[in-house]
């Protein structure tokens, strides 16, 4: 008795699957893709010419900003290895501002920016103030400070880190007697 209702509704399902084909072959319809929201970090600071009379300090009073300086951010792994490089120059106000295009976070905590990067000076196009100074540790590098600061747009967003201020000192200062007559 099972058997010839199955025979009875075997042809009946035939006629089912040629009125309404089987959807086994259509792809299925995906959600519209949302553009993913990029993420940059970004350092920027200051370079100066240290003055003079502020030779030998970790003061910036007094200094210059210096046009067309050069420094560089290095990001190092976990395993203490370069993962980033990027030089960049000093606008006519003596600011950087350095995004970090490419760089990437292999380990969540110990590759973070504020562990892993540090600015360093490299030149000072001028003459007169273009010997290194470690004021802010910009000899050695000088660490990133995170002063929440964010640039949102669309499917953007800048997280900026500050550095510095960083200074270049001139190669020649008058002896301390005679600091009214200061070079740069």
């Amino acid at each position: 008795m099972a058997s010839s209702r199955l025979i009875a509704v075997i042809p009946f399902l035939f006629l089912l699957l040629a009125i309404h084909p089987t959807t086994a072959h259509e792809p299925v319809p995906q959600p519209p893709k949302v553009a993913e929201k990029t993420v940059d970090v970004v350092v920027e600071g200051t370079v100066y010419c240290q003055s003079c009379k502020h030779y030998g300090t970790w003061t910036v009073e007094g200094a210059k900003p210096i046009q067309a300086a050069i420094i560089s951010v290095i990001c190092k792994d976990h395993r203490n290895r370069v993962s980033f490089y990027k030089a960049c120059k000093t606008d006519k106000n003596g600011y950087f501002y350095a995004e970090l295009k490419g760089f990437k976070m292999g380990h969540s905590f110990l590759d973070h920016p504020l562990h892993s990067c540090k600015v360093k000076l490299v030149s000072s196009p001028l003459q007169s103030c273009n010997l290194l100074t470690n004021v802010n540790y910009g000899l050695y590098g000088a660490p990133l400070r995170y002063e929440d600061k964010r640039i949102f747009g669309n499917n953007y967003e800048a997280v900026i880190y500050s550095a510095g201020p960083l200074a270049f000192r001139p190669g020649h200062c008058a002896p301390k007697a005679d600091l009214d007559d200061e070079l740069p």
